[in-house]
C-alpha cells in the first residue's frame, strides 16, 4: 500500500504534462486522459482509506530517502478520508466540464491550458493532504493556488481578471508569510519534518513556539477564509467558470482547514490560541450568514455560506476534543460534497437563463424540475434539516460544545443554531424566488447561440457558466433555452447522491471520523510512522 502513495501526486503531474505536450490536437484524447485519470486517483484513494484505518499511518518516503532528511507522504485516516472525498468531487467536476463544454461547442476555448492546470491543482490538493514535510506542504499549496489562478480568470472577462488579480495578491502575500513561518520554524529546530516538528516545539521557549503558531495559523486562516480574512473570497468565487467555482468551494478552503486541524492536533496540541479560535469560528459563523441573507445573487449567497460554515469546522477544532475534532472532520467531507454540488446547480441555472440574479430569475421549478430538485436537495442539506448529513454534522458538533461546558463553547453552540437558521433562510428565499416566483418579463430580442441561451440588446456581460464562454443580459430578462446535457445533470447528481450517502453511511463515517480524531490528537501513531528508529 505504501508504493499507492505518491499515486494522486504524481499521476496528475504526468497527466498535466502528457496534456500540455498534446496541445490543442485531439480532444477527445485531452478528455479520455483526464477522466481516466482522476478515476485512478480516486480508486488508489478507496484503497489507501481502509488500509490506513486498518493498520495506522502509512508512510511514503520520496526517492527513497527516510526522515527526516527525505520528504515524507503520510497517509492517516484523516488525510485519507479527505483524499477520497476530494477525488470524487474532482472526477464528478471534470465530467460536468467536459459535458459542459462539448454542448456549448467551445472550440475556441484553450482546453490545452484549461486541463493542465485542473490537474496540477488536483495534485496540488492531494500533495497538500498527504504531505508529512511543512516545505512540501508549502509546495501542494503553491502547485493548488498556481492552478487555481489559470483556473479563475480562464476566458479572460474583465471581472474574471480583476477577481484574479485580487485573489492572486492575497494568494501570493500568504504564501511568502508561509515561507517566513517555515524559515522560522527551521531556524528554531532544525527540521522541516512534522513529525520532528511535534516533539521539537514541545521543548522550545514559550514566545518562539508561539510566534511560530500564529504565523501559520495566520496562513491558514487567510487561505480558508476564515473572518477576518475572509473578504476576498465573495469577490473572487462569483467571477470563475462554473466548474471552476465548485472545485473551489469545494475543495481549496477546506485544504486550509485541513492545515490547521494539522497544525493545532500535531504540532501545538493544547496551544493558548484555542479561545482566539473560537472567536474567531463564532464571527466567521455569524458575519458570513448575515452576508449570505442580504444577498440578492445566487452564486454570492452560496460564497457568503461557504464562509459561514467555515466556522463549524473551526469550532470543532477549538474545542481541541475527540468528539469536538471528530466533528469538525466529519464536516468538512459534508461540507466538501454539499458546496460542490450547490455551485455546480447554478452553473447548470447560470447556463440556462443567462443570469443567478434573483431579481431576474423566477419560475424554474416549472421550467426545469430536475435543476429544481438538484438545488432543493443538497440546500436542505446545507441548512441542516434532519435528518441529511448536513445535522448530523452540527448536531456532533453541538454536543460536542455543550459538553465541554466552558462559557464561549456553550456562546459557539448558540451562535452555531442561529447560523442554521439563517442559512435555512437564505436558501428557502433563494428557492421561493428563483424557483417558485413568477418569472421575470422575457427580454423582446433573444437568440440561442451553441446550445447557451443569451441575450443580444445590452451591454452587460455575464458568465454563462462555460469554461471560457460568456452571455449578454439586459433589463431583467430571463433567457429560455435547451435542456442540460445528460451528463452535466448526471455528475451532479452523482454528488447530490454521495452527499445522501454520509446520512445512511452516518454510524460507521461517524466511527471513522472519531478514529481519525483519536489518532490526531494522540500524535504517537504519527510520529511513531514517520520516524521509525530515527527518533
Amino acid at each position: 500500500m505504501e508504493a499507492l502513495i505518491p499515486v494522486p501526486v504524481v499521476l496528475p503531474l504526468l497527466a498535466a504534462g502528457l496534456k500540455l505536450a498534446i496541445g490543442r490536437r485531439l480532444v477527445r484524447l485531452q478528455a479520455l486522459i483526464s477522466v481516466g485519470t482522476l478515476a485512478v486517483v480516486l480508486l488508489v484513494s478507496l484503497l489507501l482509506l481502509p488500509a490506513a484505518d486498518r493498520e495506522g499511518p502509512l508512510v511514503a518516503h520520496a526517492g527513497g530517502w527516510g526522515a527526516p532528511i527525505g520528504i515524507a507522504l503520510v497517509a492517516d485516516r484523516l488525510s485519507t478520508l479527505m483524499l477520497a472525498v476530494s477525488s470524487a468531487v474532482t472526477l464528478c467536476v471534470m465530467v460536468y466540464s467536459l459535458a459542459q463544454s462539448r454542448a456549448d461547442q467551445e472550440h475556441r476555448a484553450p482546453l490545452s491550458i484549461f486541463h493542465p492546470a485542473y490537474l496540477i491543482m488536483v495534485a496540488g490538493v492531494s500533495d497538500a493532504f498527504l504531505s508529512g514535510d511543512l516545505f512540501n506542504l508549502f509546495v501542494g499549496f503553491e502547485m493548488l493556488l498556481g492552478g487555481s489562478y489559470v483556473l479563475l480568470t480562464f476566458g479572460g472577462t474583465e471581472a474574471r481578471i480583476r477577481a484574479g488579480a485580487t485573489y492572486t495578491v492575497v494568494g501570493l502575500a500568504s504564501s511568502l508569510l508561509f515561507l517566513v513561518a517555515i524559515a522560522v520554524a527551521y531556524a528554531a529546530t532544525g527540521t522541516v519534518s512534522m513529525a520532528q516538528l511535534a516533539e521539537r516545539f514541545s521543548v522550545l521557549p514559550q514566545h518562539i513556539r508561539l510566534l511560530v503558531e500564529l504565523t501559520l495559523l495566520l496562513v491558514f486562516v487567510v487561505k480558508a477564509a476564515i473572518f477576518p480574512m475572509s473578504a476576498w473570497l465573495p469577490d473572487s468565487y462569483p467571477t470563475a467558470p462554473a466548474p471552476a467555482t465548485a472545485l473551489f468551494a469545494g475543495l481549496l478552503t477546506k485544504v486550509g482547514i485541513y492545515s490547521i486541524i494539522r497544525l493545532e492536533a500535531l504540532l501545538f496540541p493544547g496551544g493558548p490560541v484555542s479561545g482566539l479560535l473560537m472567536w474567531a469560528a463564532l464571527l466567521t459563523m455569524l458575519i458570513g450568514v448575515f452576508g449570505a441573507v442580504a444577498q440578492t445573487d445566487i452564486k454570492r449567497m452560496l460564497s457568503f455560506t461557504l464562509v459561514s460554515h467555515i466556522g463549524y469546522m473551526v469550532f470543532g477544532v477549538a474545542l481541541f476534543t475527540v468528539a469536538g475534532m471528530a466533528g469538525a472532520v466529519f464536516y468538512v467531507a459534508h461540507h466538501i460534497t454539499v458546496q460542490t454540488s450547490l455551485f455546480l446547480v447554478t452553473g447548470m441555472i447560470e447556463r440556462r437563463t443567462g443570469t443567478t440574479s434573483l431579481n431576474r430569475l423566477g419560475g424554474l421549478a416549472g421550467a426545469a424540475p430536475a435543476i429544481a430538485v438538484l438545488f432543493f436537495v443538497p440546500a436542505m442539506n446545507l441548512a441542516g434539516i434532519p435528518p441529511m448529513s448536513g445535522f448530523l454534522g452540527k448536531l456532533g458538533l453541538i454536543q460536542a460544545g455543550v459538553a465541554d461546558g466552558r462559557p464561549m463553547a456553550l456562546t459557539l453552540v448558540a451562535g452555531g443554531l442561529l447560523t442554521s437558521l439563517l442559512t435555512l433562510y437564505a436558501v428557502a428565499t433563494t428557492w421561493s424566488r428563483a424557483f417558485w416566483g413568477a418569472p421575470a418579463s422575457p427580454s423582446p430580442e433573444t437568440a440561442a447561440e451553441g446550445g447557451v441561451a443569451r441575450v443580444r440588446s445590452g451591454d452587460d456581460e455575464v458568465s454563462t457558466g462555460g469554461v471560457g464562454g460568456t452571455g449578454r443580459i439586459t433589463g431583467g430578462a430571463v433567457v429560455t433555452a435547451v435542456a442540460m446535457p445528460a451528463p452535466m445533470l448526471a455528475a451532479t447528481a452523482a454528488l447530490v447522491v454521495l452527499a445522501l450517502s454520509y446520512t445512511v453511511l452516518a454510524g460507521p463515517l461517524s466511527a471513522l471520523a472519531e478514529r481519525a480524531a483519536g489518532e490526531l490528537l494522540a500524535r504517537e501513531p504519527y510520529v511513531s510512522a514517520v520516524l521509525g528508529g530515527e527518533r
